[in-house]
């Protein structure tokens, strides 16, 4: 698989994969002898960048990712995260210095890996200033225990004051067809700071694979049941997004999994997706976006009429955590 450079010097396959949805999120926990097969087969399909956390589970996701990459040290680069830590089943933000230190350590001990080639805080704690948490990161890299670092669902002020104490290799935050707001700030930025993009849910928490439809009944652990981009109605009032994907799709004679995958992978060179899936079909036509060319008048076309569809519902429930943690 093509390869693409995030920052100065991590080179990862042009697609990674996403691990979460395999021990966290998306209902039931996926088979574990199943998920280290398709882990596995990422690899074997030219996938060298593998993402984890570890409040995934908590701390399963990381094991997990530990085992079925064991085989290929060295080939391989795993990003993991610290900074949300999960007490009697409630996640709570903490950047203190001493518990991100602690989370290192202990992310190296499940990993079995020596050094964490990319350390992400997970998400700005508005109770730590974020030049400690730059400092802490540039003490772990100083003490051999990560060798870069990143930060999750910020804004362009947070990554300016961070990159400006330690230099970040990337910034992670969502972004697809139908969540386009990185492009307005971050973007600039990142290219400014040669500083990579990394795109979780570049499916759209699989809205845009074009299978789930407004009668959908996802199980009762699946974090999309609060979501309210996924009610029947929002589901159904973004059908000409769909609709559009797939008219593309078919003219290429290719799934809408791909397209949308091809389109995120055309804004900037320096953008790697993590799709993330626990299906071994969905993973082979996932990366065969990598093969996916879309030309100058496909990705205008696309983007003119992206630019006329408005995108109905929001990715988190208003006024919850997880939209009070975003874009920070």
């Amino acid at each position: 698989m093509e390869k693409r450079i995030l920052g100065k010097d991590l080179e990862v396959s042009k697609l990674g994969l996403g691990c979460m949805g395999m021990s966290f999120g998306y209902g039931a926990v996926a088979d574990y002898d199943e998920a280290v097969k398709l882990i596995r087969r990422a690899v074997e399909l030219g996938v060298t960048f593998f993402d984890t956390a570890e409040c995934y589970g908590p701390y399963e996701n990381e094991k997990l990712v530990a085992e079925a990459l064991a085989p290929y040290k060295g080939e391989v680069h795993i990003a993991t995260k610290c900074g949300i830590q999960v007490v009697d089943g409630k996640q709570l933000l903490d950047a203190r210095p001493e518990v991100v230190k602690k989370s290192a350590e202990m992310s190296l001990k499940r990993l079995g890996v020596d050094v964490i080639d990319l350390y992400y805080l997970h998400r700005v704690d508005p109770k730590i200033p974020i030049e400690v948490a730059a400092e802490t990161m540039k003490e772990l890299i100083k003490e051999g225990k990560i060798l870069r670092w990143g930060l999750s669902e910020v804004g362009e002020d947070i990554v300016r004051k961070a990159h400006a104490i330690c230099p970040l290799t990337a910034v992670q935050s969502e972004y697809s067809m139908m969540w386009r707001q990185p492009e307005e700030t971050i973007f600039p930025t990142l290219e400014e700071l040669n500083i990579g993009f990394v795109p979780f849910s570049p499916l759209g928490k699989g809205f845009l694979t074009a299978k789930i439809k407004k009668d959908v009944q996802f199980e009762k652990s699946d974090f999309r049941n609060i979501v309210p981009r996924f009610t029947a109605e929002n589901i159904e009032a973004n059908q000409v997004l769909v609709d559009l994907i797939e008219k593309t799709a078919a003219d290429k004679e290719v799934t809408p999994a791909q397209i949308a995958l091809a389109w995120v992978s055309a804004q900037k060179p320096w953008i790697v997706p993590i799709p993330g899936t626990r299906k071994l079909n969905r993973l082979e036509e996932n990366l065969g976006a990598a093969e996916v060319s879309l030309t100058v008048d496909e990705l205008e076309k696309l983007n003119r009429a992206l630019s006329q569809i408005k995108i109905v519902g929001e990715r988190y429930p208003v006024g919850s955590d997880f939209a009070k943690r975003a874009g920070k």
